[in-house]
């Protein structure tokens, strides 16, 4: 029987392992980072075309959603933008006995984003500390117009958001004045309608608005996150985007779609979707 053409977002078919519970009978079921929602769908959606009988379910929420679901046997893949905690692997240690498997799946250079208005071109890691923690308030002290800066951020369920904190913030806490959006895409939604707007997000969404270059330090040139950049590591913020899965799910037909996620044509996706495909080193 022939399959029809499914959207983005569609569920779509898989066949029942045996063995560990699954999330949910008969469906692969992928939950997780709101970064990764417009990649996982298109491999979903593609890969279903592919595999007759095959069911792939995908949904977003957050890398610590993913995790906790993943945890609880709600879900079978975790998607996740930020790599897994100690503490999160010893709580899947006690819910299933094992660490959980992990794979990277892309790479990402998490983007800064400003209004397309605005005249700031590059901003060191400093001066994005200083942004994003609230102690640099106005656009005038980085070379741009009299005007205060409104910070938008991710929730903290969000890896982007951990990561983003440890890695830019130091570990210190966001300003108060921050407006947190509940994805990706609402962040890239506000910087693009307010002039005066700052936010972060993956590569893949920054239609509307105009990415920074960044400075590791001042000494060092301001780096576009092409994909160059990314993957030789140059471009100060880069990241792996992961799935992790029970290892006792790691078989049949979740280890053949996680093969084919790795693969030439899975990888393609990642650099039509907008992201960056794996080193042929890291797809084993």
């Amino acid at each position: 029987m022939k399959m029809k053409t499914m959207t983005i977002g569609i569920l779509l078919a898989a066949l029942i392992l045996a063995g560990a519970p699954r999330a949910v009978a008969g469906t692969v079921t992928a939950k997780g980072s709101d970064t990764m929602v417009i990649l996982a769908q298109k491999w979903a959606e593609v890969y279903m075309q592919k595999s007759t009988g095959t069911k792939i379910q995908v949904t977003g929420g957050g890398s610590g959603t993913g995790f906790a679901a993943l945890q609880n046997q709600t879900c079978d893949l975790a998607n996740a933008s930020r790599k897994i905690k100690a503490n999160e692997i010893g709580s899947y240690i006690k819910a299933f006995g094992k660490r959980p498997t992990e794979y990277k799946v892309a790479m990402d250079g998490l983007s800064v984003y400003v209004s397309a208005e605005n005249t700031v071109k590059e901003l060191s890691l400093d001066q994005l500390d200083q942004v994003f923690s609230g102690r640099i308030k106005n656009w005038k002290e980085l070379g741009g117009t009299d005007a205060p800066i409104t910070v938008y951020s991710r929730e903290n369920s969000s890896g982007t958001y951990e990561f983003f904190k440890e890695h830019v913030l130091k570990g210190k806490d966001f300003a108060s004045s921050a407006q947190t959006m509940p994805g990706t895409a609402a962040v890239l939604q506000a910087v693009a309608k307010d002039k005066n707007g700052i936010g972060y997000g993956g590569a893949a969404y920054g239609a509307g608005a105009k990415h920074l270059a960044v400075k590791k330090d001042d000494s060092t040139p301001a780096i576009e996150p092409t994909e160059e950049a990314v993957v030789g590591g140059t471009y100060p913020i880069s990241r792996f985007l992961f799935i992790y899965l029970n290892p006792a799910l790691d078989k049949g037909e979740i280890a053949g779609y996680l093969t084919w996620i790795r693969s030439d044509e899975g990888q393609k996706l990642v650099k039509d979707v907008g992201y960056f495909p794996l080193p042929k080193n890291l797809r084993q």
